[in-house]
């Protein structure tokens, strides 16, 4: 699916999780950042909806630049990028069964921002991580229902990854924050599905209907 620019920020959802964010320091790397930005396999509450992203979500994904921000601040100065996920890139993307796993070396010796986020996650203020990203494939269940829940079978693009402040809802261990526009875009998937099973159902109706009309016909010709 090719989208331009303006359409993949309309298009765009973001999802944020809480679990462990680990503060780290080695000769290699220096000071960095890891953590685990997509879950797969993890039902989370939208509210009214609950969400599952599929474990080959990402497989065909355009991974080939994304940057590493805080709290979706698309105006700032990146922390780190990751361009073709090369070894030269200063955040680095791997995918397991778990989800997608993320290394960010923070340059905290030039940049007052790394060196603030790199003390926050090491104290334990900075738990949790958010993707922005636009969905290619996806699939609902329990349509009919007050609760329907949904299949995101492929991701087309990661725009970015995000070290948040609030990364979930109280009283769960996984919890999706969504903001106003990924409703929008949700809901608006929910609709054209809710749409497509109304024509398939109308569909079959109707060719139910005329291969019983057919068979009226047929018996009253042999009659």
């Amino acid at each position: 699916m090719n989208l331009t620019e303006v359409e993949l920020m309309e298009n765009k959802e973001t999802r944020s999780f809480a679990f462990e964010v680990r503060a780290e320091e080695n000769e290699k790397h220096g000071t960095f950042i890891t953590g685990t930005p997509i879950v797969f396999n993890q039902a989370t509450d939208l509210g009214w909806c609950e969400e599952t992203i599929s474990e080959r979500a990402l497989e065909g994904t355009d991974l080939k630049d994304v940057r590493f921000l805080i709290g979706h601040n698309t105006g700032m100065i990146p922390l780190a990028r990751s361009r073709n996920n090369n070894e030269n890139s200063t955040m680095q993307m791997t995918v397991d069964e778990n989800g997608m796993n993320i290394r960010v070396d923070l340059d905290t010796e030039n940049n007052a921002e790394a060196r603030a986020l790199y003390s926050a996650v090491k104290r334990g203020d900075m738990t949790g991580m958010s993707f922005m990203f636009t969905v290619d494939s996806d699939s609902w269940t329990d349509t009919d229902t007050d609760y329907p829940k949904r299949l995101i079978r492929s991701i087309s693009r990661v725009l970015e990854v995000s070290a948040v402040a609030f990364p979930a809802y109280p009283g769960t261990s996984i919890q999706a924050a969504s903001e106003g526009e990924t409703l929008d875009s949700v809901r608006a998937s929910l609709e054209s599905a809710k749409k497509k099973l109304a024509e398939e159902k109308a569909a079959a109706e109707a060719a139910e209907a005329e291969a019983k009309a057919k068979a009226v016909r047929e018996e009253r010709r042999t009659a």
